[in-house]
């Protein structure tokens, strides 16, 4: 049976990569409901505590550069197995942290691997299926980072209340440990082998593909959408008290609708962005931005609030396999503009939450943040526009995709049989 057919089934080293983004993201989200709980067992002040979640997100914008410039001539299975390690290692110190400090190292030692994981770990996965269905196998390892993102908040709550915020902490490094050995043996080797052929072995290669306007519109674009998302994410839980009227109470299962959008999304965006890229981006920026700012209109009214809750979870993330796609094709597949896009989409997380915490501040009040929001996704969405514009950017990487299967004849790429080079 094809490979391309109805019963295309998914490879073991997607649903490998897909565990890793799954402990990877409980990692992120999950410190959200323990903050209490550290700030009283390590004595320090909320603020400090928080610089857990800060810091976490500076180490990612950091890391996603670093590591994957020191790490491109590795074969990326190797690398991908290294920094899953070092995921582990990171959970490990702040399970056993005997001091804040050591807590906070764990928090930026695990926040190191995570942008290279999904820079390169979007690399591995294209490889591993044919070229139609590229932006749909990153949807399948960006699908742990959703599921992590509905399950996080209340996971953490629920086992650091049974056992302890250092509980919660052990059992995610548990799984690191799985998802290791998942990626040791379900990833192929001929699927991380580095492509010297496309000049993409070396840093100076890599830097070189950052001269194409391509690459930063899309960047761009990826910052300005993440950022008005998150600008309103980030004090969703004000305006859902003390607009709409939920209790501090119904914020979590709130947060729930929200995260099954995000799953919702990342498949919709998955398969959207196989059959026409940068129409689904569009798409999605426009119905982010929409919905922010019916969002604002709307807040005061439960029903309402929660069906926008969702769909912002939707059009949130269904540009996101999209744009690691597009990313990465236009600088003709090299893994720093992968992990360039991780990085600029924590940059954007930033900048939303900087424009969000003014508004409120100059007095706004708590719909501010959802039309700087919609003001900044729709900045984003015409810079996409002009991206669009420049004309599509072709796939790459054709050669390492996965082998056809001998009984469907000759590979087929772009709907027309492959030729030889």
């Amino acid at each position: 049976m094809s490979q391309r057919g109805s019963s295309w089934r998914t490879p073991a080293g997607l649903v490998a990569l897909g565990l890793g983004s799954f402990g990877i993201g409980l990692t992120e989200f999950v410190i959200a409901g323990l903050l209490p709980q550290v700030s009283r067992d390590l004595e320090v002040s909320e603020a400090a505590a928080g610089w857990l979640i800060s810091g976490y997100a500076l180490s990612v914008a950091v890391g996603a550069i670093l590591l994957t410039a020191a790490t491109t001539r590795l074969h990326r299975k190797t690398v991908l197995v290294g920094l899953v390690t070092l995921f582990v290692l990171g959970n490990l110190l702040s399970a056993v942290a005997p001091t804040y400090a050591v807590a906070l190292l764990g928090r930026v030692v695990a926040a190191l691997c995570h942008g290279s994981f999904f820079g390169i770990g979007s690399l591995v996965a294209r490889r591993l299926v044919p070229p139609e269905r590229a932006s749909r196998a990153v949807a399948v390892m960006f699908a742990g980072l959703t599921v992590a993102n509905v399950l996080g908040v209340p996971f953490g709550a629920l086992v650091g209340e049974r056992w302890g915020w250092r509980a919660t902490f052990w059992a995610i490094t548990g799984i690191g440990v799985l998802a290791v050995a998942a990626v040791a043996a379900w990833v192929p080797a001929w699927a991380g082998a580095v492509a010297e052929t496309h000049g993409t072995a070396g840093v100076r290669p890599q830097l070189r593909a950052f001269r194409s306007s391509r690459v930063w519109l899309t960047l761009t674009a990826t910052a300005l959408g993440y950022g008005g998302m998150f600008g309103a994410f980030s004090y969703l839980a004000y305006t859902l008290t003390e607009v709409t009227g939920f209790s501090g109470a119904d914020v979590a299962w709130l947060l729930v609708v929200y995260g099954s959008g995000l799953v919702i999304g990342n498949v919709v965006g998955g398969r959207g962005a196989d059959r026409d890229r940068d129409r689904t981006l569009i798409a999605s920026l426009a119905g982010l931005a929409a919905t922010l700012a019916v969002f604002g209109l709307l807040a005061e009214g439960r029903i309402a609030s929660v069906v926008l809750i969702f769909l912002m979870g939707v059009f949130g993330f269904a540009g996101v396999p999209g744009m690691i796609t597009r990313v990465t094709d236009a600088a003709g597949g090299a893994p720093l503009a992968a992990s360039a896009n991780v990085s600029a989409s924590n940059v954007g997380n930033a900048l939303g939450a900087w424009l969000g915490g003014l508004a409120i501040s100059a007095g706004l009040g708590y719909t501010a943040p959802l039309y700087v929001g919609a003001a900044v996704v729709a900045l984003g969405l015409a810079v996409m526009v002009v991206a669009a514009r420049t004309g599509p950017v072709v796939p790459v990487e054709v050669a390492g995709h996965a082998p056809p299967d001998p009984a469907s004849g000759p590979a087929r790429v772009g709907g027309r049989p492959a030729t030889r080079r």
